[in-house]
């Protein structure tokens, strides 16, 4: 079907009256949904989300803290605030968020009429000395509104791709504040650990020269000395793979922050401050916390104005155009504007018959709607999940870090003990097989001390990114 405005075709009042009457009519049409804006689905089951885990009857929890709240460290702020600077991810997903605001302004600017100046002149003549001139300078105006409620719904999914990106520019900060700290306090556990067992072998280097001693005494064999030796290049060795162990992490977190490899600044494990009170807080705050729950939600948005599209393309395309110049009206006067032209046009385009084409894309509109609803609720049963796992592993390193301290406090004990026995000789109750394995032990439970002390800061970290935490300034 088409429709003409134009004076020569619709002179009449009568005829422009039922032009008009059809544009309202077609409008009409459009009160089946194609003007709806998304709703949140209101069947989400988020009760028990989060198991035994959820703690807390505050809305948000502590996902709902900033990274600077959350890490008080002024060392590791500071190399937070510089990766998010020059992380090569984040600088390419910020230009990202400026393809799709330029992408909005496209689709907000498809409601106002393009503008084309096209002047035409020619020449004619039946001799070359007196050639007649022809020119026109018309300005022409179209206004395609396409099909009813479509231009809506390309804006609403333009505005809903700009904030796909701005969620997925704070899944990127997340992840990245997350992994520099994370890199940071292992930093810290491995100077740690250097510490500890550069002391010990130190003490293992004396424990040598104490045997051979006591060998020259005759208090002593020549196997207690090689086993002694023996532990103490070991524990050397273990130096040695620990200063590499920093200097590859380093270079880890120099390649995140964008840097050439450099020497690290840090303080130590106990500049994390652990949480006074761990809350959760409710399931719901997910929706607004977590950068892959909004994306997911998102998504689900778009799917539900592809489908709006999709109905539109059932209903008439609008397009209205028109011209206005001058022209010479074949004069010889180039600058003679002779008379003035204009015409306006209106049509009307009403898919009647398209193979079942338009059936088929409103069917696979609805189909991907419903995959992204599935998506978007297991999106919430992972993040449910990831919460859980993480509390977890923070309350079982709580659990231990009493026992293994009190293990560390025996084995100092014994090994204090078994030391002055051994070197005392007193009965000869004690060997030195008693020393090594007390030293042994030692160092093994101090390591695993420090390492369970990584653990709660770790899980601390995953169950605040788990609740949306570091997503926010």
């Amino acid at each position: 079907m088409t429709f003409k405005l134009h004076k020569y075709i619709l002179p009449s009042k009568q005829g422009r009256g039922w032009g008009v009457g059809l544009l309202f009519a077609c409008f009409l049409l459009t009160s089946c949904g194609l003007y709806k804006d998304y709703e949140r689905p209101t069947d989400l089951q988020t009760a028990g989300l989060y198991g035994s885990a959820q703690t807390g009857e505050s809305e948000q929890g502590l996902g709902a803290k900033a990274w600077r709240e959350f890490f008080t460290d002024p060392t590791l702020q500071a190399l937070i605030q510089k990766g998010l600077a020059q992380n090569a991810t984040m600088r390419q997903v910020d230009l990202q968020i400026q393809e799709a605001q330029e992408y909005l302004k496209v689709a907000k600017l498809a409601y106002i009429p393009s503008l084309t100046l096209s002047p035409q002149g020619q020449l004619s003549s039946t001799d070359w000395k007196s050639p007649l001139k022809f020119y026109s300078v018309p300005l022409t105006a179209s206004w395609q509104i396409g099909s009813i409620g479509s231009l809506r719904n390309g804006k609403k999914t333009a505005l809903v791709g700009v904030e796909q990106v701005k969620a997925a520019r704070q899944a990127v900060q997340q992840s990245l504040v997350a992994n520099i700290a994370n890199l940071y306090y292992t930093l810290c556990l491995l100077d740690a650990e250097l510490t500890i067992s550069e002391q010990t072998a130190a003490n293992w280097r004396e424990s040598v020269k104490k045997t051979e001693q006591l060998m020259a005494a005759g208090r002593s064999n020549k196997a207690a000395l090689a086993q002694t030796q023996a532990n103490c290049y070991s524990v050397e060795s273990s130096v040695i793979d620990l200063r590499q162990a920093i200097t590859q992490t380093e270079n880890a977190l120099c390649t995140i922050l964008g840097e050439a490899p450099h020497h690290i600044q840090r303080s130590t494990l106990d500049s994390f401050q652990m949480p006074a009170a761990v809350e959760t807080g409710v399931p719901m705050a997910l929706l607004q916390n977590r950068p892959d729950v909004k994306q997911a939600e998102l998504k689900l948005a778009s799917a539900f104005y592809a489908v709006n599209s999709a109905k539109a393309a059932f209903y008439p395309a609008i397009t209205i155009s028109g011209t206005i110049g001058f022209t010479n009206n074949g004069g010889q006067v180039e600058l003679n504007p002779g008379k003035w032209i204009w015409n306006a046009l209106g049509s009307i385009v009403q898919p009647i018959f398209q193979n079942g084409r338009l059936r088929a894309q409103k069917k696979v509109a609805e189909y991907q709607q419903e995959e992204a609803k599935i998506a978007f609720c297991q999106s919430l049963v992972a993040a449910g999940n990831e919460v859980n796992t993480a509390l977890s592993k923070l309350q079982t390193a709580k659990s231990k870090e009493a026992l293994i301290a009190g293990q560390v406090t025996s084995l100092q004990d014994a090994v204090d003990a078994t030391q002055a026995l051994y070197v005392n000789n007193v009965s000869g109750s004690v060997n030195y097989l008693n020393v090594i394995t007390a030293q042994t032990g030692l160092l093994s439970a101090q390591l695993g001390q420090l390492a369970n002390k990584l653990d709660a800061i770790s899980a601390t970290i995953e169950l605040y990114q788990a609740l949306g935490g570091g997503s926010a300034e």
